[in-house]
């Protein structure tokens, strides 16, 4: 594959989620990068690159003609999953959008209630909205990791419905399934959340002690 469609740490982790032999659909694809690695490296055997946005759709479209993968990747407008159906695909990556947006989407999806299907979640902003809404609506975070690419620390989510809702402490929202004393990137990650609820305590004083808990679950308490 040529260094320029090569996806960058935060797709790669993303890819590592994705089961082998899953059709894929990834919304918000941008340049095609993912789907692209995906099918060049045998772990997915078709996909569906969508994108709300035509001109996105136009850099993915030539990522995926210069690596000769026009008859395993389509190129679709769609908002969100409405221009998927429940047969495309398998495993639905939704990266590099917030939180909030990703769980419209979700929401708004008529099939994304499918135990079968398997959810991995990117979000760049609010990944504490999106747990939140994961927990009350009856999906289970499997599994949760952080990488760091262009010098900021992203988590990524396997999401499967399970139809348990749960009304979680708080604090969850924010620490979703990372372990901080095991993992240097998970810290790095919670950390930047502490740091933001340290800011926002400056208007709302309840900030202050959720990140007083949240220190306190990463051992700096």
């Amino acid at each position: 594959m040529n260094s320029e469609s090569n996806p960058d740490n935060r797709l790669r982790l993303c890819a590592e989620f994705v089961r082998r032999g899953s059709r894929l659909a990834d919304i918000g694809t941008d340049h095609a990068y993912l789907p692209v690695w995906l099918c060049r490296n045998g772990v997915c055997p078709s996909a569906i690159a969508a994108d709300i946005n035509p001109d996105p759709l136009s850099r993915g479209r030539l990522t995926v003609e210069r690596a000769n993968l026009s008859d395993r990747i389509e190129l679709r407008l769609s908002d969100g999953l409405s221009a998927i159906s429940a047969d495309e695909a398998d495993d639905i990556v939704i990266a590099g959008m917030g939180g909030e947006l990703i769980a419209r989407i979700i929401e708004s999806c008529g099939y994304s209630k499918d135990h079968d299907k398997h959810f991995i979640l990117q979000p760049m902003t609010k990944s504490e909205a999106l747990i939140c809404y994961l927990s009350e609506n009856g999906f289970k975070i499997e599994s949760q990791d952080c990488c760091e690419a262009g010098g900021k620390c992203y988590t990524v989510l396997s999401v499967y419905y399970t139809g348990e809702t749960s009304h979680a402490d708080e604090l969850y929202y924010y620490t979703g399934e990372l372990h901080p004393l095991e993992n240097e990137t998970h810290m790095r990650f919670l950390s930047g959340s502490v740091t933001r609820l340290r800011k926002q305590a400056l208007g709302e004083a309840s900030f202050g002690a959720l990140a007083d808990r949240l220190e306190e679950f990463c051992g700096k308490g």
